[in-house]
């Protein structure tokens, strides 16, 4: 299960999701509020009770690994910790457990409110990306890597209901949740992401099956920048031979 991050959609994961896709079978959502599930309104733990149907409806009751990617990592923690999803293991690539501080956390939420009624005041997605996009988190992330087009699928609504509804501002803190994850984690980040290499490096201190991996030199979206090491350190860690069998 391939659960991707803000403005993308689950078609976004360019040639690292190709690599996943030569040993396994990917079910690759569009979150509420993105692309073809647009008109979705759903918080964190709702979309995580979407996602376990999801996956069920598409592969039964087998167990799958679940791979998410920021926004998505939040939406792969949700499942693990409050879903009945048989979850083998978990990539979580640029992931933060939740702000603990109540006045952080109020602050991020009210900025992320002005976000959204801006973006839908304009109704302009496509300068909204610019933005998003020229930020520093994404300063690696450039030309095809970047996929400004599948991006533009997305509505100025479905984002801004994301932004409300799933940011970070929004998710109660799961820090003290993570000691109860029973699956293997891999917390995975670039070494040029400061903030979240230092939260990948947490979670791996909290969470009991945890290791934490920095890319070297990697930004924020480091399997779209970096795909081929990502891939390999991924591919790694899933088990996955070159005869596409675990």
């Amino acid at each position: 299960m391939l659960l991707h991050g803000f403005t993308q959609t689950g078609r976004l994961w360019g040639p690292f999701g190709e690599r996943l896709a030569e040993h396994r079978t990917l079910v690759a959502l569009d979150l509420p509020g993105h692309a073809g599930s647009e008109a979705v309104r759903a918080d964190l733990p709702t979309t995580a009770g979407l996602v376990t149907e999801a996956v069920r409806a598409t592969i039964g009751t087998e167990p799958c690994d679940v791979l998410g990617y920021s926004l998505g990592a939040r939406v792969a923690l949700h499942v693990v910790t409050g879903s009945d999803l048989e979850v083998g293991r978990l990539v979580c690539i640029g992931v933060t457990a939740g702000i603990e501080d109540e006045t952080e956390r109020a602050r991020r939420r009210a900025a992320d409110e002005t976000t959204a009624d801006s973006l839908e005041a304009s109704g302009d997605v496509g300068a909204f990306l610019d933005a998003w996009l020229g930020g520093p988190l994404f300063a690696r992330l450039t030309g095809d890597a970047a996929a400004r087009g599948e991006r533009l699928r997305n509505s100025a609504a479905g984002l801004a209901s994301s932004l409300r509804l799933c940011g970070t501002g929004t998710q109660a803190p799961l820090w003290d949740r993570l000691p109860s994850i029973r699956q293997p984690v891999l917390a995975l980040a670039g070494t040029d992401d400061i903030r979240f290499a230092a939260l990948a490096l947490r979670v791996a201190r909290t969470a009991p099956s945890c290791v934490a991996t920095l890319v070297p030199g990697g930004g924020h979206a480091v399997h779209l920048a970096q795909p081929e090491l990502t891939g390999r350190v991924v591919g790694h860690w899933l088990g996955l031979g070159e005869d596409g069998r675990a």
